[in-house]
């Protein structure tokens, strides 16, 4: 029986199995050339420990903070006139020029007076004639009582004159009164300024005819000084107010523009309305500003700012030093070791720049201002900026002066207490 014999098959080639070896030690040094890029940062720092975070710090310092409550308000006058004619009559003249201010009792406008000047003569001439007519009946009652006396006349007709003489007194006081309304009317035609203030622009030329019924008026006039600013602030703020008000104190208002960056005006706050609006939830209140040099004018729109009361020896950090997370309200401290600790805070008032500090911190530790977004509890830091340096670097800022009781002005000026609040 035939055997059938197979060829050999040829040897396999040593470089294949070369190959995967190969590309495994190609993947090897790759990741440790990525692992080597990682651990040894350009820096330098050998052993895989992280480098010193650079930070600008500054110091927990005291010093007072004033409690200023906002609110958009009105500037509305104390009071605003449309002067009317009080009589019919033509407009002879007007004494004044269009915006020009007048004091009061100046004259405004005059009325031809002539028809009321005949009147009152006409009156006058009435009253004068009555009065003969009564002195004349009294004249004759006093002659019926001595006949009555003397039973030579009847009862009656003395009784009957003095009923006369009495009708001539009635006649007389009507006169009388006549006559003190022509008077007036001849006064109504002289109008003149009931306040001190501007007047606008004129309704109607010299040579019309006038009358009570006309719905414009002559001129309008407004009151600038003093004036005052009608301004709304949230219920929840109205206790602390009525608080200050009932132990007698006199709140300062200071009135800045529309961009609340420019103070306009200080004036105290006069008023607070009986009760707070159900639609909006504020109320109003109302303050006085002299307005001695014309800054604030009528219907201008205008931020109030209410100085309620200033809190003194408080703890301040600047407002950068504050950061918002799941603890709340929190600071880096720098320690001693040139570490960071995390510190919870309650937080107070702030007026833009500051924050007060309720609790957690004591004055003279070093909080972080800038660079806070790179730490974490513990991590290293080199101080690089701002007071509260490290040895070698700018030294501690000095306190913040605890005199300040008022509100700066520009747009540092305090802001709402409650609005503001960073957490805490």
């Amino acid at each position: 029986m035939a055997q059938t014999l197979s060829e050999p098959s040829p040897p396999a080639s040593p470089r294949r199995g070369r190959r995967p070896v190969r590309f495994v030690l190609l993947l090897l040094l790759i990741a440790l050339a990525v692992l080597v890029w990682y651990r040894w940062p350009a820096g330098g720092v050998r052993g895989g420990g992280q480098p010193p975070q650079p930070v600008g710090v500054t110091a927990v310092v005291t010093g007072s903070m004033p409690i200023v409550m906002k609110g958009l308000g009105t500037v509305t006058s104390l009071a605003s006139i449309t002067v009317r004619t009080q009589i019919n009559g033509q407009l002879l003249s007007l004494g004044f020029k269009e915006g020009q201010m007048v004091r009061k009792g100046d004259v405004l406008a005059q009325i031809d007076p002539r028809p009321y000047q005949a009147a009152l003569a006409q009156a006058e001439g009435q009253l004068a004639r009555d009065q003969a007519l009564q002195a004349q009946a009294r004249s004759d009652l006093l002659r019926y009582q001595t006949l009555a006396r003397q039973d030579s006349i009847s009862r009656q007709q003395v009784d009957d004159q003095a009923f006369l003489v009495s009708q001539y007194a009635g006649a007389v006081a009507v006169d009388q009164g006549q006559i003190a309304a022509d008077k007036l009317n001849i006064a109504y035609c002289r109008i003149t300024a009931p306040v001190d203030g501007r007047v606008g622009l004129r309704q109607v030329d010299p040579g019309n005819y006038v009358q009570t019924s006309d719905t414009n008026g002559i001129v309008s006039l407004t009151q600038l000084t003093p004036i005052s600013v009608i301004f709304s602030l949230p219920e929840d703020d109205l206790p602390q107010i009525m608080k200050r008000l009932g132990s007698g104190a006199t709140l300062p208002v200071s009135a800045y523009d529309r961009a609340d960056v420019t103070k306009l005006a200080e004036g105290t706050l006069h008023a607070v309305d009986n009760l707070i609006s159900t639609t909006t939830g504020t109320v109003n209140l109302r303050a006085d500003f002299p307005n001695a040099d014309g800054a604030l004018f009528p219907n201008q729109f205008v931020n109030a700012h209410l100085l309620v009361d200033t809190l003194k020896n408080a703890l301040l950090v600047p407002n950068a030093a504050v950061q918002i997370g799941v603890p709340g309200s929190y600071v880096y401290v720098v320690n001693a070791d040139s570490t960071v600790s995390v510190a919870k805070v309650t937080t107070g008032p702030t007026d833009g720049i500051d924050t007060v500090i309720t609790k957690g911190l004591t004055a003279g530790q070093r909080v972080v201002t800038d660079g806070a977004d790179r730490l974490s509890e513990g991590a290293k830091v080199v101080v690089v900026a701002g007071p509260g340096a490290v040895a070698g670097k700018p030294a501690v800022a000095p306190a913040k002066p605890a005199a300040a009781t008022a509100p700066p002005s520009g747009p540092a000026s305090p802001v709402h207490a409650k609005g503001n609040r960073q957490g805490g």
